[in-house]
């Protein structure tokens, strides 16, 4: 099991925010993607190693 992000995956921002998320990926179940609370809201994409990208 991969350790849980601390930073947003799809800016680099660490997610020490109310309203940041982490999950595992829903293509390979094996990383962990991170999102900041404004990647959220504004629907920024972001991609797993695995090539899973979503919004």
């Amino acid at each position: 099991m991969s350790e849980r992000a601390t930073v947003c995956t799809a800016s680099g921002v660490p997610l020490v925010e109310k309203g940041s998320t982490t999950f595992l990926c829903p293509g390979c179940g094996e990383e962990s993607i991170g999102r900041s609370p404004r990647c959220r809201n504004q629907g920024v994409p972001y991609m797993c190693k695995c090539g899973f990208q979503g919004p």
